[in-house]
């Protein structure tokens, strides 16, 4: 939460550079900002209390904004229907947008980028989004769920906001906080964040990039694939690095330093699965430390060095002496590419998995796991990933049951002695065999292998933490090749069987530790350097 006068908080960073940035914005902004509060006459919860804080943190940095607050009885609640309590309205009298609780937590990066395109009365949306957008022709409501504890949210959540301030006739905006909304999130089916709904029709199940949610929303079904229409702005460089993780970014920062022109490109969520873990245990410097900070941490200094194109995914690779490489918003011209591009979660493979997707089953603790507070879910696997991910549901009032398929776990011992301390059931030598549910998970079938007996398991959710998949649908597309497990194949030098083309970090295997892949990213850009210097593929030897 950020407290009265916490301006600091605000800058995200601390610094006095960024909050004196900010307050010129603010200052140099031609529109006002309007903020009314709409909450029930009774009510004086910890959302409405948040609210008044955030809003009066926001009003130190600058005079341009107003805030109004009024009970739900109020002529205006009644003329712009306001129904729900807490609900903010920015700007009503110019855009329909509406936050229905209060924006907490990792919300608050998602506030201030509303202020601040409110202020500007522009939406900021990329030429290509910009495109799509201006095709759409009749009303628009929108929906996005999110959590304040959800590191993914905000990149929708303003997606959204960028089109309602771009089309303010046609489209309308609520976002929807599930923690002070637990029954529109059901409502809906929206047990995962962020997801998106336009008019009652889900658009969008996760952060999608700028283009991708301008596509899901004209085209009214959810898209996964931009192709720009033409040719965007052309980036000349020595080296593309695929994957904004702890080896992407340590290889853009080591890139640079070397004395190359190096840009990063991640699609997603800067600092990939590092920021939707918990606690992070003894990254050297800390002995526990938050995921989130620890990546805001990496992405600032990486900062300092390299440009980041966030939101942005490749869609092709042309190797050859000069390399191509297509965004779904510009294209790159390059003389190496270093794939950094990680790992996803490894699915079940189960009936029901895919369908209840979002709707009960999470494969995402930090993101979803305040909706089942109070409920009972199972995390499934055995991992140090599980166990850290079931102390942290544990913590947070979640009734959590551990499900494995062994009879030992493989975490530290550390994290199982946390465990046992707490309590924590476990149901050992024991197999998911079915997710069952009508709209959202209801319960499970069991397999016990060693007694061979089956059973129902009822539970609100699952949360699955069984390890990782390489991503290397990019790297098959252009001809890398992988190793018998599925991994690229890459020498010493991190080098692929394609001459420019490197890899670095989880997508390789081995030990998948953040500071393993940071170390693999400062080495895979050193062996950049030495090639671009002396390539070894006209030395006819790698």
């Amino acid at each position: 939460m950020v407290n009265s006068g916490d301006t600091q908080h605000i800058a995200g960073s601390g610094s006095e550079n960024v909050i004196r940035q900010i307050k010129n914005t603010f200052e140099n902004m031609p529109h006002d900002i309007d903020i009314y509060m709409f909450a029930s006459r009774a009510g004086d919860d910890v959302f409405i209390k948040a609210n008044r804080q955030i809003i009066r943190a926001f009003r130190e940095l600058t005079s341009r904004i107003t805030f109004r607050e009024y009970d739900l009885e109020h002529d205006l609640a009644r003329k712009w229907n306001a129904d729900t309590s807490p609900t903010l309205m920015i700007a009503p009298e110019r855009y329909s947008i509406r936050w229905l609780g209060a924006p907490m937590g990792e919300e608050g990066r998602t506030f201030l980028e509303t202020l601040l395109l409110v202020g500007m009365g522009q939406s900021n949306l990329s030429e290509q989004a910009l495109k799509v957008i201006k095709k759409i022709d009749t009303h628009r409501n929108i929906k996005v769920f999110v959590s304040p504890t959800c590191p993914y949210c905000p990149q929708q959540a303003v997606n959204a906001v960028k089109a309602a301030i771009e089309l303010p006739e046609l489209i309308s905006l609520e976002i929807i906080d599930i923690q002070c909304n637990p029954e529109i999130a059901q409502q809906y089916s929206a047990h995962s964040v962020p997801q998106a709904f336009a008019n009652d029709v889900l658009i969008g199940m996760g952060a999608q990039s700028e283009e991708v949610f301008a596509a899901s929303l004209e085209k009214m079904e959810p898209q996964t694939v931009f192709i720009p229409e033409s040719d965007a702005e052309l980036i000349e460089t020595d080296v593309v690095i695929v994957g904004g993780g702890p080896a992407g970014l340590t290889a853009g920062i080591y890139a640079v330093r070397s004395g190359m022109k190096a840009a990063v490109i991640e699609r997603g969520v800067l600092g990939g699965q590092v920021a939707t873990t918990p606690v992070v245990e003894n990254y050297p410097g800390f002995t526990q430390v938050g995921g989130k900070t620890l990546v805001d941490i990496m992405v600032s200094h990486a900062l300092e060095y390299v440009q980041i194109f966030q939101g942005e995914e490749v869609v092709d690779i042309q190797p050859g002496d000069t390399i191509e490489v297509l965004t779904s918003r510009r294209r790159f011209q390059t003389k190496s590419v270093l794939l950094a591009t990680g790992a996803s979660h490894t699915h079940l493979g189960v009936p029901g998995e895919s369908r209840l997707a979002g709707r009960g089953l999470s494969y995402c603790s930090t993101c979803d796991g305040p909706l089942f507070k109070g409920k009972k879910v199972v995390m499934v696997g055995g991992g140090n990933s599980a166990v850290t991910e079931t102390l942290h549901l544990h913590h947070m009032g979640v009734d959590v049951t551990m499900i494995h398929r062994r009879d030992s776990l493989r975490a530290q011992d550390f994290l199982v002695k946390n465990l046992m301390q707490n309590d924590i059931p476990i149901l050992w030598n024991t197999e998911v065999k079915e997710i069952r549910g009508e709209e959202r998970v209801q319960e499970l079938l069991l397999y016990n292998n060693k007694t061979d007996e089956e059973s129902i398991f009822e539970t609100s959710g699952v949360f699955v933490a069984i390890g990782y998949m390489p991503e290397v649908k990019l790297a098959q597309k252009i001809g890398v090749e992988l190793t018998a497990e599925g991994y690229i194949k890459r020498d010493s030098k991190h080098r692929t069987n394609i001459p420019g083309i490197y890899s670095a970090g989880d997508v390789e295997g081995g030990y998948k530790q953040i500071v393993t892949a940071a170390g693999q990213g400062s080495e895979a850009a050193l062996s950049i350097f030495e090639d671009l210097i002396n390539p070894y593929w006209l030395r006819g030897a790698k």
